[in-house]
């Protein structure tokens, strides 16, 4: 598990071509069956939170290099308000998204789909992060 926490970490502190490719749920989910079943939604849950943060430091990074950018205010505003809205937009979709890929457990039990749920919202916590790194990396800071 500290392994992929590495990983994600590394992601956002060296250039992305470099980087470790993100854990997706399949790989989040394996990893953590090494666990209980208790241990393994622990785990998931530690996932889920861990790839919080680490979405909740690429937006304050964005938002930061956007205040530093280089460019006419105005642009700078809307860029910002872009951000915001791409976020609130994304949790809808993340939501959606993992709502339905926890679906495609069938009839399996309650607990067995909402680990399904949390390998989904990890991985696309990561990915989403990466995206926004990756979108104000260029920014020519003033």
């Amino acid at each position: 598990m500290r392994a992929l926490i590495a990983a994600a970490s590394l992601i956002f502190s060296a250039p992305l071509l470099a980087a470790p490719p993100l854990p997706a749920e399949r790989a989040l989910r394996e990893e953590c069956s090494a666990f209980s079943e208790a241990g393994m939604r622990d785990c998931l849950v530690h996932h889920a939170a861990q790839s919080a943060k680490v979405l909740k430091q690429a937006e304050e990074s964005a938002s930061a290099a956007l205040a530093k950018w280089d460019e006419d205010a105005k642009f700078v505003r809307a860029a910002k308000v872009r951000l915001e809205t791409s976020g609130r937009e994304f949790l809808r979709y993340r939501d959606a998204h993992c709502a339905f890929a926890a679906s495609l457990g069938g009839g399996a039990i309650g607990n067995a789909l909402e680990m399904m749920r949390l390998a989904c919202v990890a991985e696309l916590n990561y990915r989403r992060a990466g995206q926004l790194t990756n979108a104000v990396a260029d920014l020519p800071a003033s």
